[in-house]
């Protein structure tokens, strides 16, 4: 079994500052820049924001599958995330400098532009997670280093996700989304070079060969009933998390009344994860990844029904929640990033062919696909609350409006993650890889 060394796994989980922040930043920003600044009707803005996302649901396993068939002398996958991680940055940044009136010509240029960033994404993002099941065959150490990655993931989102509404506020109107803009694009670029100089002495434990045709070695991953159950709950939980990073901006403007209250909502929910990572990895040594990932997912069902109190108007009720939201956010990420890795190393043991890739991108295209589709069912949601946009204004809405703005935050989220824990059920590879783990440590141990 494959140790890693502390600098390796800062390493890797140095990448996790670009995924962190394009995964997060997006989210936060780009519906209350359509609707409240360009103007953008708020269920247009929604499927502005799921359009891409859904495009690298297509993508991703092309791109993992690619990267599968690389040959490249140095490394199969470090590669794919520099050359994708800088184009990112400056496609993430275009995004912002476009048009502004009329609503029609800045909504086609953000369409546009984050149409390519989601495809640079995905040759960021696929080859980053393959890594995760090439550099280690251990099955505690892949919850390590996940652990640090979700550690270091964390802290980015906790910045970017921090300090992009408080630089949109802080220039207001279109320059303060542009300095946002760019700062944000730094940031990717130093997450894409920290992965790339950090992991390159780490040697990769797998060397089977990528074969088959693209459509039938998909098919085989989503045959896999494991892989089918662990990816169902994660997404179901990803488009509840994806409503909830959405929506906080709405309930800081529109229920509390306090834009400045978003930020600290934000910190509420994401600083759980770097402080309790750590215990989350060690609760899931003790009774397993998939128990771990069922106990985190009840956390986070509970926190989210306490967001309905946000409703209330009362700031220390969304603060409490949104740290409880986060205590088991913290679990949901670690523990199904845990899993992954276990997946795909134990398909190639299996089939002795190269999926890694491709297995992490059904995983991405199905993670994105769900964040995306979070925001088109929270744009919905506010739409048929009678929710009204405006362009640059802030327009006072409707009682209904406000309960359509927190149950888009909170009840629908909540349902989604309960219901989230019936496939979980079913998973059975973790027990199975636990009790060989287990195995192979006995005569160590004795020895």
């Amino acid at each position: 079994m494959t140790a890693l060394t502390r600098r390796s796994r800062i390493g890797y989980a140095l990448g996790g500052i670009a995924s962190g922040t394009y995964g997060t930043v997006p989210g936060l920003i780009l519906m209350p820049f359509l609707t409240d600044l360009l103007g953008v009707e708020a269920a247009v803005a929604g499927m502005i924001v799921f359009a891409p996302k859904a495009w690298d649901f297509f993508l991703n396993p092309v791109a993992g599958r690619i990267s599968d068939r690389s040959r490249h002398p140095h490394d199969r996958r470090r590669p794919f995330v520099l050359r994708a991680g800088i184009l990112l940055a400056l496609a993430f940044a275009a995004m912002f400098f476009g048009p502004t009136a009329p609503p029609l010509a800045g909504a086609l240029w953000v369409l546009a532009l984050f149409l390519a960033s989601a495809t640079v994404y995905a040759f960021f993002q696929v080859p980053y997670l393959a890594m995760s099941a090439e550099i280690t065959d251990d099955y505690s150490e892949r919850t390590r280093l996940i652990a640090w990655r979700v550690v270091v993931f964390s802290l980015a989102i906790l910045v970017s996700g921090a300090a992009a509404p408080a630089l949109v506020e802080l220039a207001g109107g279109v320059a303060g989304y542009r300095l946002m803009a760019g700062a944000m694009a730094l940031l990717i670029l130093v997450g894409t070079l920290g992965v790339w100089w950090g992991t390159r002495r780490v040697p990769l434990t797998r060397d089977e060969v990528a074969g088959g045709r693209l459509f039938g070695q998909l098919a085989e991953v989503l045959r896999d009933r494991d892989a089918r159950n662990l990816i169902v709950a994660y997404v179901l939980q990803a488009v509840a998390i994806g409503m909830v990073l959405g929506g906080v901006v709405y309930v800081a403007r529109h229920v509390v009344h306090d834009p400045g209250v978003a930020t600290i909502a934000f910190v509420c929910f994401v600083a759980p994860a770097i402080v309790l990572t750590p215990a989350w990895s060690r609760l899931g040594r003790a009774i397993g990844k998939q128990r771990g990932f069922a106990v985190a997912s009840g956390v986070l069902t509970v926190g989210l029904i306490g967001l309905l109190g946000a409703r209330s108007g009362d700031t220390t009720v969304l603060l409490v929640a949104a740290g409880v939201v986060g205590v088991g956010y913290a679990g949901t990420q670690l523990f199904p990033l845990a899993m992954l890795p276990d997946l795909a190393a134990e398909d190639a043991k299996r089939s002795g062919t190269n999926r890694i890739g491709m297995i992490s991108g059904v995983w991405s295209g199905f993670e994105l696909l769900g964040y995306a589709l979070g925001p088109a069912i929270l744009g919905l949601v506010l739409s048929l609350g009678g929710y009204r946009a405006s362009a640059g204004d802030v327009v006072a809405q409707s009682g209904g409006a406000q309960w359509a703005i927190v149950l888009g935050v909170s009840a629908i989220p909540a349902l989604l993650c309960a219901v989230s824990l019936v496939p979980l059920s079913r998973y059975r590879l973790d027990a199975r890889l636990r009790q060989a783990a287990t195995a192979d440590a006995a005569p160590r141990e004795a020895g």
